[in-house]
């Protein structure tokens, strides 16, 4: 049966509906950073989804291909993830998605190299015939955040951040955000598809 991150890393993908603090792991991503609203068709981040997803799918079915990945297992792909921030603000003004950055990545395996990621950009744009150099594959070390589960609409999420934070605060902590500790999203739900009501999001801050 293929690995999958989400039954394996309960913890870190299916958090309850209340705050919960945790440490979060180190973990590989690929990664694509861009800026805009991301509802905006055929803007920067729906083609940023785009080679995300190639080059994910590309290194899952790299055993199907003459290229051996040392360490290799068959795994689910792991959810989409974004961070998000605004210059000049502490968190997310969703009114203005017009100011958004973002950083959209899928987690990989450890035993990604920067060799298999390397073979892996030569063969999605071979396969593609995409420019797939704006994809990195970075290391993301969060450290110590309280997350919690989202149901329902993006626009809706100020409430759960602000049951997050209250809860932090009970447990002595305050929000850490920073140029690299950023508003952290999980996206367990596909809104293509899902009822918006019922849209499940893992929202994670860190904190101190």
């Amino acid at each position: 049966m293929a690995f999958d991150f989400k039954k394996e890393y309960r913890d870190l993908y299916q958090p309850k509906t209340k705050p919960s603090i945790i440490e979060v792991p180190s973990m590989r991503f690929l990664a694509v950073e861009g800026e805009g609203d991301p509802n905006e068709a055929g803007g920067a981040y729906q083609h940023a989804l785009e080679l995300l997803y190639g080059m994910a799918y590309t290194l899952k079915m790299s055993y199907k291909t003459d290229h051996a990945i040392n360490g290799f297992y068959q795994y689910v792909v792991p959810p989409l993830e974004g961070f998000w921030w605004q210059p000049g603000i502490s968190g997310v003004d969703y009114t203005d998605k017009s100011s958004f950055h973002w950083l959209s990545v899928i987690r990989v395996p450890d035993f990604v190299t920067e060799a298999d990621f390397a073979w892996a950009i030569d063969a999605a744009t071979t396969k593609k015939k995409l420019n797939f150099s704006p994809v990195q594959l970075i290391e993301i070390n969060e450290g110590l955040c309280v997350q919690c589960m989202h149901i329902g609409t993006y626009d809706s999420e100020p409430a759960t951040v602000e049951a997050m934070h209250e809860f932090a605060a009970t447990q002595g902590h305050v929000p850490d955000f920073s140029d690299a500790r950023r508003h952290h999203e999980i996206y367990l739900s596909d809104p293509r598809k899902a009822d918006p009501a019922k849209l499940k999001t893992v929202i994670r801050h860190p904190i101190r």
